[in-house]
């Protein structure tokens, strides 16, 4: 009996064990994360290479905290392996046990699932614009809730901060996202075209109205609405948009025919429209409807650490859009400082320029500080650098309104009437020359020398 009994053990120990049930269910639970599942395929996609949580954290556009714990979970079942250094990095390996081998090879087979966010165009582009400092990513976070429901969102920033890039983010990722994305400029529209280009215009409504044309309200129906530099519509267009807005109904200019219209709203504006609400020039009740949930974009002055990193990724960007090997050109760190030192009042979108320009400039591999051309002049000297040259009328400038700014405690009232402009001439300057008060006060940050 005793060696029937052996035989049967060592014959079950020879025969091949089938998959543990508890297995398979917790392998399923680690890759239904699709933050997990992302890590697992980007880093079995490059083996031999490692990567640390600052890398991924810039690939997927997520917290440190999110990250960290998904790789600690990945690295514990043994799917992916930590490789060291400090910070330490992590990289692709063959689990030991066979089992989950088996399961890894599996779910790298099928059809990698691709969510939504992988497919969108416009969160690529926002995941250039994320660096090492971490306010973009709390921003990734701002947009992923704001997808969520179709609530008004209002996003503030500077110009060329990619206030667009966020609004068409927020319509792919909603449920609205197949449908139609619909953009107008306000700043390039007069009260004679705002009605005729928002709410559209039957046969006949005006001369060389020779047909119907419907307006981007009637395009929007399903989709998003998106209303750049809302800042600058006048009161007339604001009061139109108001009733819009309140009764999700409109008339075509030349038009007796209700037509019902669901949209979603999203806005932008590098205007302070609370301080417009005050002075009357922006309806508070207006203002209150498209700031149901506001979003703001950091000037890249305010992110100074990030400029270098996105510097290279736009160089990179430029060379293989050229045919180039990714590290065809690079910059010095005479080139590096002088990106760094300047205030970009143009934001991403000029350091993208200034990138392109200085690769076309550089005649060698490396791009140097006399490669680059800033759009906006030379950059500022800072305070303690000595320099001997006479200041250009730019500079006078800016130096003599941050001095008014100062002596009225940025008041801006009473400097427009000290410097004799309008307030509106103002805040074109103060944004021009990235101005603002510092945590002290009336201090500037990156003050110039006059």
């Amino acid at each position: 009996m005793d060696d029937v009994t052996g035989a049967a053990r060592r014959a079950s120990a020879g025969a091949p064990r089938s998959q543990s049930p508890d297995l398979d269910t917790r392998f399923k639970s680690l890759v239904q994360s699709p933050l997990r599942a992302g890590i697992l395929r980007f880093l079995s996609a490059r083996p031999g290479e490692a990567f640390d949580i600052d890398a991924m954290m810039q690939v997927f556009g997520r917290m440190r905290l999110d990250v960290d714990n998904c790789v600690r979970e990945l690295v514990k079942f043994g799917v992916i392996k930590t490789i060291g250094g400090d910070p330490p990095t992590y990289g692709a390996t063959r689990p030991e046990q066979e089992p989950v081998a088996r399961l890894l090879e599996t779910f790298l087979e099928g059809r990698a699932n691709l969510g939504i966010e992988e497919s969108s165009p416009s969160v690529q582009r926002f995941r250039e614009m994320i660096g090492r400092d971490e306010k973009m990513l709390a921003i990734f976070e701002w947009i992923r809730t704001a997808a969520q429901s179709d609530i008004s969102v209002l996003i503030l920033g500077p110009t060329g901060a990619g206030k667009e890039v966020v609004a068409r983010m927020i319509h792919e990722l909603s449920r609205r996202g197949p449908e139609n994305f619909q953009a107008v400029n306000c700043a390039a529209l007069p009260d004679s075209l705002f009605e005729s280009e928002v709410f559209g215009y039957e046969k006949g409504a005006f001369t060389g109205a020779h047909d119907r044309k419907p307006g981007r309200l009637e395009m929007a129906n399903g989709g998003t609405l998106f209303l750049d530099e809302v800042g600058d519509l006048s009161l007339m267009a604001q009061a139109k948009l108001l009733r819009v807005l309140e009764e999700r109904r409109f008339e075509r200019l030349g038009g007796n025919r209700s037509i019902h219209v669901d949209f979603r709203l999203i806005s932008a504006t590098n205007r302070p429209l609370d301080m417009f609400v005050r002075e009357r020039g922006f309806r508070e009740d207006l203002y209150y409807r498209i700031n149901a949930f506001a979003i703001r974009l950091p000037s890249l002055r305010e992110r100074v650490v990030d400029i270098p990193v996105l510097a290279g990724r736009f160089l990179a960007r430029h060379c293989a859009a050229n045919g180039l090997p990714l590290d065809a050109k690079q910059f010095t760190p005479e080139a590096q400082d002088l990106l760094s030192s300047y205030h970009w009042p143009g934001n991403i979108r000029e350091l993208e320029s200034t990138v392109s320009r200085a690769a076309l400039s550089a005649t060698g591999r490396s791009i140097r500080a006399a490669d680059i051309e800033f759009l906006h002049g030379h950059a500022m000297p800072r305070a303690d650098e000595s320099s001997t040259r006479l200041p250009s009328l730019r500079d006078a400038e800016r130096a003599h309104i941050i001095r008014v700014l100062e002596a009225t405690n940025w008041n801006k009232l009473e400097a427009a009437k000290v410097l004799d402009i309008s307030r509106g001439t103002l805040y074109r300057k103060i944004e021009e020359y990235g101005l603002e008060p510092s945590g002290g006060g009336g201090g500037r940050r990156g003050r110039p020398t006059a």
